[in-house]
């Protein structure tokens, strides 16, 4: 069943505050790094997952959005990096038009930022293929790894890695709010991603704690 935000970031005012002052990135790392101890994992990966995630525009953001011509879509667009479990490593929010390969440095850089520059490695798909985006990972300590589609493709296929990202934008639209992108400023949109991450990781330490 779909899930709504907590009830509490309705008060947005307050919840904008935590947001400012880091809150919510320090809880998202802190959860991270135990879920990932508790999955028997160093507490900082040395590889991530890059991918991005186009958001149909609502009356609300119309103004800010732009066409995506590979997804047909007119809207924002989700630039997100997340470790080999799924767990949320960095994003950022642009108009659907921005280019994927552009975006690169702004990822590994939040991403290193957040992890003390413990990743080596990214995985991505053929939409982040050439020398300019390798080149800006490099700028960040991290190789670029492309991880393409079999020549013989028949059908769904499941790449390697790549399906990590891909599960973590489906969480993420199991969030109503997130199914669209209804906001006026894309730094809220970017926000509401962030809170549902950190539901989602509070959720999984939860189900450990009755496990144990």
């Amino acid at each position: 069943m779909p899930h709504d935000l907590p009830p509490w970031f309705a008060v947005y005012p307050q919840a904008q505050r935590r947001l400012v002052t880091g809150c919510f990135e320090q809880l998202a790392e802190d959860l991270r790094a135990m879920l990932r101890l508790a999955a028997g994992r160093a507490p900082e990966p040395r590889a991530a997952v890059l991918d991005s995630r186009t958001l149909r525009s609502s009356p609300g953001s119309g103004e800010r959005a732009g066409y995506d011509g590979a997804k047909h879509k007119k809207g924002s667009k989700l630039h997100m990096a997340v470790d080999t479990l799924g767990h949320l490593l960095a994003l950022h929010v642009t108009p659907a038009d921005a280019d994927d390969r552009a975006q690169v440095s702004r990822l590994a850089k939040a991403v290193q930022a957040a992890t003390g520059e413990s990743v080596e490695v990214a995985f991505v798909d053929q939409g982040y293929t050439g020398e300019k985006p390798a080149t800006a990972a490099r700028e960040h300590g991290i190789a670029l790894k492309v991880v393409k589609l079999p020549e013989a493709k028949r059908g769904f296929v499941l790449l390697p890695r790549r399906w990590v990202v891909e599960r973590s934008f489906a969480w993420a639209t199991r969030f109503r709010r997130l199914v669209k992108d209804y906001e006026r400023y894309a730094s809220t949109l970017a926000d509401l991603h962030l809170v549902a991450a950190v539901c989602l990781m509070l959720r999984q330490a939860s189900q450990l704690a009755i496990g144990s």
